[in-house]
């Protein structure tokens, strides 16, 4: 993929970076002319290479230490079931069909039996429940033999909150997963932007705690890809937060039909979203710049959106608050955008001034 980053450091570098293309430009380097203010990084004619960003932003070693915490979790045995209040039981005597109920823990943890009045099942197994109300029966029974049978687990819940369409708690079994409590609760919220119905939910920055560990857990890899290390299996107790979008925006602008500045959204990719701005005018030149990060610290990508379609580069996904500028194929036109961001006398003098500077080719 033919891309190029432009990071300068110090004072002001951000206006420094835009007031450097602008003197180039000047200089007489626009196309072939702006091209001398980038240099591409073509990826191996066998392989479509991701130009732009991990998703998750984990380094090499983190990535690793999360897939072994994930790959630890997926391990795990299945906790052993515990009644507890909200659970519907029944309880069995064999021989004493008169002391058999069905009936349900109450808030206190209990369940009141012939005999033995309150008795506490809270935190019991199976096994233990039965146990204990054998023993309260010896007193009054011969060899009494005793089982519990759960009607209805009301018990094993998890809670999700944030932007979902119905945050809340709800009931699970040993099978369900993450995804499937997202689902439960109606997926994302929407709301209206633009006059259109847009996700609010931001999978990416939404978490899971257990027992009081943040788990590395990635959102969009386990609800949007369903990958199975990620989608991991909901416990009793598990918290999900869905985190809500901030007003994150894209901006194309340039050499398209229909300038504008979008939502960002999770996934969203650079071919694409030219598409939503009516594509570019014919007068366009042969590479899109994407401007990310900060003005304060910005990179600058050449983008080979031919490339892109013709299927030898991968399409970019966005970052929020990107800008997609597509020059015209004149100097003069690019001056005026560089000069909409900056005083022209700034300009003058930020060329004049003394700042480091230094260019990089980029994988990220």
């Amino acid at each position: 993929m033919k891309y190029a980053v432009f990071r300068f450091s110090g004072v002001r570098a951000g206006a420094f970076a835009l007031a450097a293309a602008a003197a180039a430009l000047a200089a007489g380097c626009y196309p072939g002319r702006l091209t001398h203010n980038f240099r591409s990084f073509e990826a191996p004619p066998d392989t479509l290479e991701d130009p732009v960003l991990a998703v998750s932003g984990h380094d090499a070693i983190s990535a690793e230490r999360q897939k072994e915490r994930l790959e630890q979790i997926a391990r795990e045995d299945e906790a052993v079931y515990r009644m507890n209040s909200g659970d519907q039981v029944e309880i069995r005597v064999y021989g004493h069909d008169d002391l058999s109920m069905v009936t349900r823990i109450g808030p206190d943890g209990t369940v009141g039996f012939a005999f033995m009045g309150q008795v506490k099942l809270s935190d019991l197994t199976i096994a233990e429940g039965s146990d204990e109300i054998r023993k309260g029966l010896e007193k009054y029974i011969k060899n009494p033999v005793v089982s519990i049978t759960i009607r209805e687990v009301a018990s094993e819940t998890a809670t999700i909150s944030g932007a979902c369409s119905h945050p809340g708690v709800y009931q699970i079994s040993n099978q369900t997963r993450l995804a499937d409590l997202y689902a439960m609760a109606g997926a994302s919220g929407v709301r209206l932007f633009n006059g259109v119905d847009v996700d609010v939910a931001d999978l990416e920055h939404s978490i899971i705690f257990r027992e009081g560990e943040i788990l590395p857990v990635d959102f969009i890899k386990a609800i949007n890809a369903g990958d199975p290390l990620h989608n991991i299996k909901i416990r009793k107790g598990d918290y999900v937060h869905i985190a809500q979008r901030l007003e994150a925006s894209v901006t194309i602008c340039g050499e398209v039909k229909t300038p504008h500045k979008r939502l960002y959204e999770a996934g969203m990719g650079l071919v694409e979203t030219l598409a939503t701005a009516g594509w570019m005018r014919d007068t366009h030149w042969r590479h899109v710049i994407l401007i990310r990060d900060s003005l304060a610290d910005p990179k600058m990508y050449k983008v080979d959106v031919d490339g892109i379609l013709a299927g030898r580069c991968r399409n970019i996904p966005l970052a929020p608050n990107d800008i997609i500028y597509v020059p015209k194929d004149d100097l003069a036109e690019f001056n005026v955008f560089v000069n909409k961001l900056l005083p022209t006398a700034e300009i003058a003098s930020l060329v004049r001034s003394s700042v480091t500077g230094t260019w990089s080719t980029s994988e990220e």
